[in-house]
């Protein structure tokens, strides 16, 4: 039979003159020519078999990825000189068998409202878990990968089956995800769902928002919500980062019909228990909570995003709701930046609230939420026991101890050795603190961030003292960044708003792009900024066209040669020029989810043997071998050995280029020459050389870490020379034209 099906075989390749491997795939995974029932019209009647599958070729792509990086360094921006740890994480170990049912059960069993009801009715305090999210926004700046969050995964499933939520999707990781890690954010979420079938998975939405920054159409936030229920998501935790209704309320609405539980969070600043911060008072907070339960929230959140809820603020707060809805569950979430989070989060449960945030003990404290160990050794033997055991915390702690260290260029205690309770003063978000330290970094302000968070407070106070979540904090952090880098005072930017370039978020703020602030827009300071610039009024999503899918799909199945999902349309849709961006990569470089962070990060060492497992049977054994001199045309050869067979790579060095290239920088006592005011890369060109320009008018776009700056003529005249070209990086000062 075996030698009948090899002859077979031979004759259908001599048939159609094709010897290449897709066509002999296709032969031999063939259901008619495996049972042996081809004839000579075999391939006439299949002509599926000459549809050639382009050839992945995942293992030189990735041989290309590592080369790569031992050449020029890593992909990803790296904040601090720091290695990453040499030493895996041992996994605690798993029982075997199924995991023990949890409330996910009674989710899928009863639906939201009967979850919301056996929340209320459960005894003992409830716990969220932030580990798989926020912790390591606020840590690490996002930087965790999926490939550290699966091992840990059926630990979890097997020993914390009492946990509310596992928080492990939304906010930034779904940009950072496809921005700096090179993953799907979607994989991630399919991935943790099939081994963690039994804890409900908890996401943070940002109202209209959705996932990103800006609004978007609203049936573009309905078919996300969607998308995502699909994927395994269960409670979305929506807010609104002024905590504009408008917005909330759209977010709501499309998380509730996509059958989700619905945890409308109320964003938290201020001092409800200072009777001289008036605009965020108790009533504030009150009447904002009916609101929300009027309009049909699941569960109600307080949401104290940069860890101001103290202690009593949250007696007071929490007790107010829980009489004003008795039967209302009550989901209180804090960061730990001054150190007061253990004990906010247990006054507010002896207040009344349901469950409260938590994190690993190694992922917790300082801008991260509080300690999982702490809370549940607090509360066992009282009323709110949470009916964790303690000996797993311990393990599970250990995991993330030494994962965490191989994230030790991201880490915020390179700089941050400690909370900081000037927190109360400058409010910064824990999920920002991180990202705004790394963006101060690239932006050669690392020195400076003691200043940065000196005028994040001015530009705060500047706007009118905005609720700071994203993206109104990174609004507040752009500016703060821009005042620091142009040595600009609170008076400065009031004074010459109609003459300074602003980065495009304050912008487009003053716009109404994100919607409208508690008290309103600042004037005269939006004015000034906003010249004649056009005005949204109300929510900014009802004036948008509804985003058209089919057309979408079909012009990335035109762009992207591999399969195009309902996924891959959603993140599009989110972030459009990031995910062709991510396509681009994954196209030259291949699957880098495979590798573990250590590889992905800096590349293997030479002569270090290493293995792949590109799936469940298919493993690659490395051994990096050498480094090539460089040759004339700026290459470098990279060795390896590959399962046995000599391979290598050709790697352009961008570094040894960079350094052969010299950009001239604008003599600042040459009027004309006009220079970078910051790092980063050139994303649009406004003006052509040759043509008039007037003062004020844009010349082009900067983008660093996610902040786009417009640089604005300081004069008119004619465009001389340009020296920039599209996607070009710049440091500061180098020179982007000239105008005389």
């Amino acid at each position: 039979m075996v030698h009948r099906k090899r002859d077979q075989a031979h004759f259908a390749v001599d048939h159609t003159n094709r010897t290449n491997i897709p066509f002999l795939q296709n032969v031999l995974s063939n259901d008619q020519f495996l049972f042996g029932t081809v004839d000579t019209q075999f391939i006439d009647e299949n002509p599926d078999l000459i549809l050639m599958k382009p050839v992945q070729n995942r293992a030189q792509k990735l041989l290309h990825y590592l080369g790569h990086i031992m050449v020029n360094g890593p992909v990803t921006p790296i904040p601090v000189n720091a290695k990453p740890s040499m030493v895996e994480p041992i996994v605690p170990e798993v029982p075997l068998g199924d995991p023990l049912t949890g409330l996910r059960e009674i989710l899928l069993r009863e639906g939201p409202e009967g979850f919301a009801k056996a929340v209320r009715n459960h005894k003992g305090l409830l716990l969220m878990d932030t580990t798989f999210r926020d912790a390591h926004q606020s840590l690490l700046a996002t930087r965790v990968r999926t490939h550290d969050l699966k091992k840990i995964s059926p630990f979890v499933a097997h020993n914390f089956s009492r946990l509310f939520s596992i928080e492990n999707w939304g906010g930034a990781t779904f940009d950072v995800a496809l921005r700096f890690l090179y993953e799907c954010p979607w994989k991630r979420l399919q991935e943790m769902r099939d081994l963690i079938p039994n804890i409900p998975f908890q996401m943070l939405l940002r109202g209209a928002n959705a996932v990103g920054y800006t609004n978007y159409p609203d049936n573009a936030v309905f078919k996300f919500c969607e998308v995502a229920k699909e994927n395994g998501m269960d409670v979305f935790r929506v807010f609104d980062s002024l905590n504009y209704l408008p917005n909330m309320i759209l977010g709501m609405e499309a998380a509730g019909s996509a059958g989700g539980v619905v945890e409308a969070a109320i964003s938290y600043t201020g001092d409800v228990c200072d009777p001289e911060r008036t605009k965020y008072s108790l009533d504030y907070y009150v009447k904002l909570a009916d609101e929300l339960v009027k309009a049909g929230t699941h569960i109600l959140s307080i949401k104290d995003m940069a860890g101001l809820l103290k202690p009593n603020s949250a007696k007071l707060l929490v007790g107010v709701l829980r009489d004003r809805f008795p039967e209302m569950p009550i989901h209180v979430h804090t960061h730990d930046t001054a150190g007061a989070g253990v004990a906010s989060m247990l006054a507010a449960a002896e207040a009344g609230a349901d469950v409260v945030d938590v994190a690993a003990d190694s992922m917790s404290g300082m801008t991260s939420q509080p300690s999982l160990g702490a809370i549940v050794a607090c509360c066992k033997g009282t009323e709110l026991d949470t009916g964790i055991d303690l000996q797993n915390v311990y393990d599970y702690n250990e995991y993330w101890e030494v994962t965490r260290q191989i994230y030790a260029p991201f880490d915020c205690t390179a700089t941050m050795k400690s909370g900081n309770a000037d927190v109360y003063e400058n409010e910064i978000p824990g999920g920002q603190y991180t990202n705004l330290h790394f963006q101060a970094h690239s932006m050669g302000l690392g020195n400076k961030f003691k200043a940065v968070k000196k005028a994040y407070t001015e530009a705060n106070k500047l706007l009118g003292d905005l609720i700071k979540v994203t993206p109104s904090s990174k609004i507040v952090g752009d500016l703060a960044q821009f005042m620091v880098q142009n040595n600009l005072t609170r008076e400065d930017v009031e004074q010459d708003a109609d003459e300074l370039s602003f980065p495009q978020s304050l912008v487009e703020f003053l716009q109404g792009y994100i919607g409208v602030p508690h008290g309103g827009f600042p004037e005269p300071f939006r004015s000034k900024v906003l010249k004649d610039l056009p005005q949204i009024e109300g929510r900014p999503g009802a004036s948008l066209s509804p985003l058209n899918f089919d057309t979408l799909e079909k012009d990335l199945k035109a762009r992207h040669v591999d399969d195009v999902t309902a996924e891959d349309v959603m993140s599009s849709a989110m972030y459009p020029k990031v995910f062709d961006e991510f396509k681009e990569f994954t196209a030259q470089f291949g699957p880098v989810e495979c590798l573990n962070t250590r590889l992905f990060l800096e590349g293997p060492k030479i002569a270090e043997v290493f293995q792949v497992e590109l799936e469940r049977g298919k493993t690659l054994h490395i051994k990096a071998l050498a480094l090539g001199d460089l040759n004339v045309a700026g290459q470098r050869e990279v060795f390896f050995e590959m399962n046995g067979q000599l391979r290598s790579v050709l790697v352009k060095d961008t570094r040894a280029m960079k350094e052969m290239h010299f950009h001239p920088k604008a003599l600042k006592d040459v009027k004309g020459q006009i220079g970078a005011p910051m790092p980063g890369k050139v994303v649009d060109i406004k003006v052509k050389e040759g043509s008039r320009i007037e003062k004020g008018k844009q010349l082009c776009v900067l983008s660093a870490m996610k902040m786009e700056t417009v640089v604005n003529s300081p004069m008119s005249g004619t465009i001389k020379k340009i020296y920039i070209t599209r996607d070009m990086h710049l440091e500061g000062d180098d020179l982007i034209l000239e105008i005389e």
